[in-house]
């Protein structure tokens, strides 16, 4: 009997989640912009904000793999106003390292089988890192 197939990494949901990002233009001139790259991959975010204490409004510029866009669209997602950016990112990270449960954003689980692809991590945390960033530069707290 053979063993079953683990789910696949590039699945067709998981590319078609790269196309969401056009909804959110990034815009060099807002007041908080903020970058991060994964020091793995090569993958670098963007992120604008028009407010500087909390995620309003915000614009994506993403050069990453498919599981960092798809990062990038959960996140989006899921922004609007998040003011807990570090302990999702950390919740993230435990998740990603087998040492929690996954945080509770919508869709996660579309990227539950990258966690077997530790190369794969730093994309997933990006846009995470890359809100931190703009909110330090903008005043927020994060």
């Amino acid at each position: 009997m053979a063993a079953p197939r683990a789910p696949a990494l590039y699945s067709p949901a998981l590319l078609a989640m790269a196309v969401e990002l056009a909804d959110y233009p990034f815009d060099a001139q807002a007041i908080a912009v903020g970058e991060a790259r994964s020091r793995s991959c090569g993958s670098v975010i963007s992120l604008s904000s028009v407010h500087t204490g909390r995620l309003e409004r915000i614009g994506l510029k993403v050069s990453a793999c498919a599981v960092g866009q798809a990062s990038a669209a959960i996140f989006a997602r899921e922004a609007g106003g998040m003011d807990a950016v570090s302990r999702t990112l950390g919740a993230l990270g435990e998740w990603l390292e087998g040492d929690a449960a996954a945080p509770a954003l919508e869709r996660i689980d579309m990227l539950e089988p990258a966690r077997a692809y530790r190369a794969r991590h730093g994309a997933i945390l990006l846009p995470w890192k890359a809100a931190l960033d703009a909110l330090s530069k903008g005043g927020g707290a994060g």
